[in-house]
């Protein structure tokens, strides 16, 4: 219950700030459609982290290469099963920090994340595959089972459709109407922000997705990342 406020109040900070103040909705400037890394890139990984590392990524990078010709479906059925495959480890006792959202590089090369690392590196892969931003959001939700905070990743085949999810508590992809578990609270994708109140429907659009300040800061680092691998604790 006293995360469930935690969350509560500061949704209600963000929708006071939002709506409180004149502002214009900005489309964010996409990351390249390609995250995976070069080969230069993967070379730099093996030398600094080592072979099993540097596999890891690999096949992670084959994965997008190898599957660009694939149904939607099928690809979120292979993203949601290589990402989930990722060990589950908190934020403080993985980065030392209360939270933080790791880049998929960062969650790949230490073999770690948590739930808002595993459901961003699913988005910014099948982003790497060609589906859209828009057919796809990052959302908060109470995890009802375990009395907890947690992200999912939802798909919407078409703008009216009912969503699936990508999860990595349950890892079987169903429509949100059959995860009575969750209690969504609020859901975003690269370019705005909106309140949630059923899993079934769209929600309430309330702004820009950069307003959530750990959001702005992972698309940064991804930006330099391109440029030089490396892992920022």
């Amino acid at each position: 219950m006293i995360i469930l406020r935690k969350i509560r109040s500061t949704l209600y900070k963000i929708r006071f700030l939002i709506l409180g103040a004149v502002f214009a909705i900005y489309t964010t400037i996409v990351i390249a459609e390609n995250i995976a890394p070069s080969e230069k890139q993967l070379r730099a990984i093996k030398k600094q982290y080592g072979n099993k590392v540097e596999r890891r990524v690999r096949r992670w990078k084959e994965l997008i290469d190898h599957n660009q010709t694939q149904t939607e479906l099928e690809k979120l059925k292979i993203v949601n099963n290589f990402i989930n495959r990722i060990r589950f480890v908190n934020d403080s006792q993985h980065w030392g920090k209360a939270d933080y959202w790791a880049t998929p590089i960062e969650m790949l090369i230490t073999n770690g994340g948590d739930c808002e690392d595993i459901s961003i590196a699913k988005y910014f892969t099948l982003r790497s595959l060609g589906i859209p931003s828009s057919k796809m959001r990052l959302v908060y939700v109470k995890a009802n089972t375990v009395n907890k905070a947690h992200m999912i990743l939802a798909y919407y085949h078409e703008a009216d459709s009912e969503p699936l999810i990508l999860d990595n508590l349950d890892k079987k992809i169903k429509l949100g109407s059959n995860r009575s578990d969750l209690t969504p609270v609020y859901s975003f994708n690269g370019d705005y922000l909106w309140l949630s109140q059923q899993l079934k429907g769209r929600g309430e659009m309330i702004g820009s997705s950069t307003r959530i300040s750990l959001w702005k800061k992972l698309r940064q680092r991804m930006k330099r990342q391109k440029r030089k691998i490396a892992i920022q604790h």
